[in-house]
């Protein structure tokens, strides 16, 4: 019987010995390095290129559209006619006026006559000078509206876009040309009300399009408008290209400001960052430290996060090793092992 018992007592201190190993078993994980690098933080946005002064052209009067004169990239000077407008009633009321006005000019020259010789009074004359001078203005008037039935450039430039056809209805609301220059362009990207903040003239910008897959345009922020747009709530940022590039107007771009830059910050692997403990600041988050074979829970503060890397702004330092993916049930002073 004693024999028995010391052998029933030394197979239950053998299970709890295995079961102690059991549960204090290092348990394996994936770790790296937090290591130093370059990080940005970046402000993506999207936006268009058009002419650095881009200048609309639209009819003072209404009236129906004769001839166009000029097509989309075409270079016109000031004051160049672009488009004629319906002009024979103008036409008949010049005619008409100049008629007034020979025949008002005829009753002047007879009055001066007859008030030199005596036969009428000053007043007489000065009636029929007046009523000349109001026809001559008359005339002048009918003039200016007829020149004002030709369109014409307000600007040196190209025509980048042409938005009226012949039988046309002109309006002073409705714009019929864009002239600009290409040479001289700008971009106005849309930016999120959320990020606008982040933004300031001078920063730079990397910019790419669909139409030239891999090429990365350089530009920096030349001009934030201090008014949004309530409707899409985003503001209007413009841009100049560093260098001069050869882009079509309208084309559409993919922009990235660096909001901020850092040459030697510590850098982690995406998936060994979750989340701190609530509440806690957007910028909180923690990482799971392995230290002596031993796995702790620290807190830290992000920077710029991207997909594969996240920036730590403070809590780590470069050379420290963290466990990426941390399992869940991973407890504060766990052994580790790879």
């Amino acid at each position: 019987m004693r024999k028995a018992a010391i052998a029933a007592v030394a197979l239950l201190a053998a299970a709890g010995g295995g079961a102690w190993w059991w549960q204090a078993r290092p348990i394996a994980v994936s770790m790296d390095k937090a290591r130093s690098g370059p990080a940005a933080d970046l402000v993506y946005a999207t936006g268009y290129i058009e002419a650095q002064q881009p200048v609309s052209v639209s009819s003072r009067i209404t009236a129906p559209v004769a001839r166009v004169l000029v097509e989309e990239g075409d270079r016109v000077k000031a004051g160049q006619a672009l488009v004629l407008l319906v002009d024979d009633e103008q036409r008949a009321l010049l005619d008409q006026a100049g008629a007034q006005v020979r025949s008002a000019e005829v009753v002047e020259r007879r009055a001066v006559a007859l008030f030199k010789d005596g036969w009428v009074t000053g007043a007489a004359r000065d009636n029929a000078t007046t009523a000349a001078d109001a026809a001559r203005a008359a005339r002048s008037s009918a003039r200016a509206r007829l020149d004002q039935l030709v369109v014409r450039a307000n600007a040196d430039g190209i025509v980048t876009k042409r938005d009226v056809y012949p039988g046309d209805l002109a309006t002073p609301s409705k714009i019929l040309f864009q002239l600009g220059d290409p040479r001289k362009i700008r971009i106005t990207a849309t930016v999120d009300e959320r990020d606008i903040a982040r933004v300031r003239v001078g920063q730079a910008a990397l910019m790419s399009s669909d139409a030239w897959p891999g090429r990365v345009i350089r530009a920096h922020v030349a001009e934030v408008t201090p008014g949004g747009d309530p409707t899409v709530r985003a503001f209007r940022v413009r841009l100049l290209p560093d260098q001069a590039v050869d882009l079509p107007m309208g084309l559409t771009l993919e922009i990235n400001i660096v909001a901020r830059e850092r040459a030697q910050a510590v850098l982690v692997p995406a998936s060994a960052v979750v989340a701190a403990p609530a509440p806690a600041a957007a910028d909180a988050a923690r990482v799971w430290v392995v230290a002596d074979g031993r796995a702790s829970p620290r807190a830290i503060r992000k920077g710029a996060s991207g997909t594969q890397t996240v920036e730590v702004v403070s809590g780590l330092r470069a050379g420290e090793t963290v466990v990426i993916s941390p399992p869940a049930d991973l407890a504060a002073g766990q052994r580790v092992r790879l």
